[in-house]
This record gives structure tokens, C-alpha cells and sequence, in this order.
């Protein structure tokens, strides 16, 4: 059967990053955490579908239902302490649902969209805007035409202007937000740079000294 449905695809800015510097298993923990706050946002219909590693898909018959996710969830994680910064696309378009999975060309361009948007940012179609109610019309700002591998035309991409609470630090070895600095552990030459944990201080330490010695 096929239907329009409105997407999210979101995943972890720096997730990676976290995973060399703290292991798997931390990571794994945060992503145990992070798939709790992301059912806990769900709205009205939607639906969390699927997880791959940090990478989320949520689906919902109601493009306000899974803006109204989506904002949740960007604010919920704005305000943890050593957390990462989530990033993503909405989209809305037909999707043909078969045995509990669903296949599209919808699918794939919500999930190149989420790749150009950058850490703490989400991405939105000109379909998904159209498909929203009056009452659910989002701040946006149009970031201009791009173009997709297998898509023929050109599309109008919006960023999502969401007012979340401003991040503090980030840790510029595993990406963590800090927003409780007085916790945090500081650099000791350089003023308003922290880490989240000795670990990475020494990382970022011996990284310096690498690059002073080529």
C-alpha cells in the first residue's frame, strides 16, 4: 500500500568522534539514553521506525505531529550535559509500506537531505512545509537549491529555526556538549576551552604536541 507520510531522519553529530575517544561502550550507553529521549518526544503519530546505530528514522501520518517531534526532541537535547548534538531532515511524500518496512524514492532524499545539514541543525522540503496546517508554520530560512545524486531536479532546502538553549562548550575531541562548565575539566592555557573528562584533555594535549613537532 502506498501514502504520503511525513519522515525524520536524525542522527548524532560526532558520534564517531565520541566512540574513538571513550569506546564502544560509552557510545553505546549514550545511544541507549538517546533512543529513550527520542520515544519520549514522539507526538501524536509518529512512530519510531527504525535505529541504526545514531541514526533514527521516525514516520508519522501528520507532517505537524512529527514537527512538533522534532522540536521536542531538539529541545530535550539541547539542555543534557555531555551530550551530542543531533542533526536532520523532515520531508514529506509517497512511500509504499510493505511487511512493516517502507520503500521510496521519499526515503532516500530524506536521508541525503540529512546529510547536508550540519551539527544542531535541521533540514526541511518544500513538500514537507506545504504539508503542514496553518496553525504548525515553522520558522525557516531557505538555504537555496541543491542537488542529489539520482534526483533530476534541483531542490529548495529550509533550515528549521528552532529556540532551543544555547550550548556552553564542546568538547573538541569527543564533540560532548558541556553546558555545566564549572564541572568540566580546563584547558590550562587556553581560556573558555573544556573537556568533558581528563581523557580527552590529554587527547587533545598530546595532538598539540604532535603538530608543533612536524
Amino acid at each position: 500500500m502506498e501514502q504520503s507520510l511525513a519522515i525524520l531522519i536524525a542522527d548524532l553529530s560526532g558520534y564517531t568522534a565520541l566512540t574513538e575517544a571513550h569506546g564502544p561502550a560509552t557510545a553505546a550507553d549514550l545511544i541507549d539514553k538517546y533512543i529513550e529521549i527520542v520515544n519520549s518526544c514522539l507526538v501524536g503519530e509518529s512512530v519510531l521506525h527504525q535505529q541504526v546505530g545514531d541514526e533514527v528514522v521516525v514516520i508519522s501520518s501528520s507532517a505537524d505531529h512529527l514537527l512538533f517531534t522534532t522540536e521536542m526532541l531538539v529541545n530535550k537535547l539541547s539542555g543534557e550535559n555531555y551530550f551530542l548534538q543531533p542533526h536532520g531532515a523532515l520531508h514529506y511524500g509517497l512511500l509504499l509500506t510493505r511487511k512493516n518496512n517502507y520503500f521510496g524514492t521519499a526515503l532516500n532524499l530524506t536521508s541525503r537531505m540529512a546529510s547536508k545539514a550540519s551539527s544542531g541543525n535541521f533540514l526541511c522540503s518544500t513538500e514537507f512545509l506545504e504539508a503542514l496546517s496553518e496553525k504548525a508554520q515553522p520558522k525557516v530560512e531557505s538555504i537555496g537549491a541543491h542537488s542529489f545524486k539520482n534526483v533530476s531536479e534541483e531542490r529548495e532546502l529550509f533550515q528549521l529555526n528552532f529556540e532551543t538553549q544555547s550550548s556552553i562548550s564542546i568538547d573538541p575531541v569527543c564533540r560532548m556538549l558541556i553546558r555545566k562548565t564549572e564541572a568540566a575539566i580546563k584547558h590550562p592555557a587556553t581560556p573558555n576551552l573544556f573537556f568533558c573528562s581528563k581523557e580527552c584533555l590529554e587527547i587533545h594535549m598530546n595532538r598539540q604536541d604532535s603538530n608543533l613537532k612536524i
